[in-house]
């Protein structure tokens, strides 16, 4: 007898340790079967004007879980779930029972025994125990049975609510995690100069509205990224956004990839297949390298912007879609026009809203920003300690030409994440090409033999537009006091602003002589 009470304990005590609530449900309604010996049982869950059976077991179980039964028609797990308790019912003439549901069973329910489910005082839900013997029942409807059953029920419901709202928890934290998760992998535009930011500028006005957008840019400057920006923050969000690399592809085959085609409409064609405007209805199409488009499908392309319309390869009718285009090339299509290489009219429908990505070689300043932040995601991708650039480091990817643009700079990054030996990044571990061209660039500006006035004078202007205004006021005011042997007077007169207001200026800026120049 010890050992039967043991059992039962470890039973009851290993159902309050299960987490799953699709573990314990199951575990829960077969011991509630298992003490009344029936064989048929189900639970629902309130969700809204709705029940849901979550579990069920027996003859036809397959059958009802899933089955939602609306707060308006009549069921007896709706009249427990809403009164908050215990019934007994006679399937056959209890005007409570639904009897839609089981209208394909081959076996019908007989009696029916339901408890409600409640966590702190409230119903979320319904366990039903069912005889499905017609003849004599089996159901054990004794008062003091009835009572202790209640109290297991109870017992078993906690478990259970608390289990579903455990699960509940996971599902917000797994879609926690997912939506951090592609915030980490979404790609990032940065940028601080003027350049940048006038184009971003447009960029951000263009998303308001649904016109197709012409990129233009050298490669490597981030068009696709821009791209993908517009349809984020476009009212097109919820909708496909898919991208066709136009270059170096066979005319049938974009084509084909582009408008789709039907069955039989070239050699392998084996079914219909649905092309990237018809896939991508309702939102947005990245055309990339659009000025290597073959001018036959230039000439489809321009049937979509003019009449939303496509006319898949081997197909006598059209289709109506709707898509925002945008087009990126690192070509010059004007000139492309008048050498007959592109459409004049095509041109126009596609250059509604023209964006300009500037080249890495015109965004100097953002060089070092561009390149800690690569730093910083790749190494969180790989999971290793960050590295850091030295300022003589900076100095040389900052003279750097960089033919490849900002592609270029990500991938060094890389490189230099695995090739560098010590935490600092030093000149020594950057490539030999790009120490070689830094040091040409600097030889070209301070070497008298090549000086021009015209080439250093914008050197300087560059150099001056790479600073932050007070780094460009402290080296104005240190020039001055130099320049008057740190004469305040004389250099406040110079400067154009009495004396007090200039050495106060000094005070903020902390300079004094023995002070070294702005970093």
């Amino acid at each position: 007898m010890d050992n039967t009470k043991n059992k039962s304990f470890q039973e009851k005590y290993d159902l309050f340790r299960e987490l799953d609530p699709d573990v314990l449900q199951k575990k829960f309604l077969n011991a509630l079967l298992k003490i009344q010996n029936v064989r048929r049982g189900s639970i629902w869950i309130k969700r809204g004007r709705t029940y849901v059976c979550v579990e069920a077991a027996g003859i036809d179980s397959e059958n009802i879980v899933g089955v939602t039964l609306d707060a308006g028609a009549p069921s007896i797990v709706g009249w427990v779930i809403e009164n908050g308790k215990m019934t007994i019912a006679q399937a056959g003439s209890d005007r409570r029972h639904n009897r839609e549901v089981e209208a394909h069973f081959a076996i019908k329910s007989s009696q029916i025994l339901c408890f409600p489910l409640l966590v702190n005082g409230q119903v979320f839900g319904a366990v039903q125990i069912i005889d499905t013997n017609p003849d004599s029942i089996h159901l054990n409807l004794e008062s003091s049975y009835l009572t202790h059953l209640q109290n297991l029920v109870e017992i078993c419901s906690i478990a259970l609510g608390n289990a579903l709202s455990y699960a509940r928890e996971q599902k917000k934290n797994r879609r926690l995690s997912s939506a951090l998760s592609r915030i980490e992998k979404e790609k990032t535009i940065i940028g601080q100069s003027k350049a940048f930011h006038k184009s971003m500028e447009l960029v951000k006005s263009y998303s308001d509205t649904d016109f197709n957008v012409l990129i233009t840019g050298e490669s490597g400057t981030g068009k696709e990224l821009v791209a993908e920006r517009l349809h984020r923050n476009s009212a097109r969000v919820n909708y496909p956004f898919l991208a066709q690399n136009c270059s170096a592809i066979p005319e049938t085959l974009l084509e084909s990839e582009l408008f789709g085609y039907k069955k039989g409409a070239f050699t392998g064609a084996a079914r219909d297949r649905a092309g990237l405007f018809e896939a991508a209805d309702g939102g947005t199409v990245f055309l990339d390298e659009i000025g290597d488009m073959p001018m036959g499908t230039q000439a489809g392309l321009l049937r979509v912007l003019q009449k939303n319309e496509i006319k898949p390869l081997g197909s006598s009718r059209v289709q109506y879609i709707n898509v925002r285009i945008i087009a990126a090339t690192n070509k010059d299509l004007v000139k492309m026009i008048r050498e007959n290489q592109f459409r004049q009219d095509l041109y126009y429908r596609l250059s509604i809203l023209p964006v300009h990505l500037p080249p890495l070689r015109e965004r100097k300043e953002d060089i070092p920003l561009l390149a800690r932040h690569f730093l910083n995601k790749e190494s969180k991708k790989a999971k290793i300690s960050e590295k850091k650039i030295s300022p003589e480091t900076i100095h040389h990817l900052v003279a750097y030409t960089w033919p490849g643009n900002i592609r270029e700079l990500e991938n060094l990054i890389r490189y230099l994440m695995v090739t560098a030996q010590d935490e600092v990044i030093r000149p020594d571990d950057l490539p030999e090409h790009i120490l070689k061209t830094s040091q040409d660039e600097t030889s070209k500006n301070t070497n008298p033999i090549h000086s021009d006035p015209q080439t250093n004078e914008t050197q300087n202007l560059r150099d001056i537009s790479a600073m932050t205004w007070p780094d460009l006021e402290k080296a104005y005011v240190r020039a001055l006091m130099e320049k008057f042997n740190w004469n305040i007077t004389w250099a406040a007169k110079a400067s154009g602003i009495n004396r007090s207001t200039f050495a106060s200026r000094m005070r903020k800026l902390d300079i004094h002589r023995g002070t070294g120049p702005p970093s």
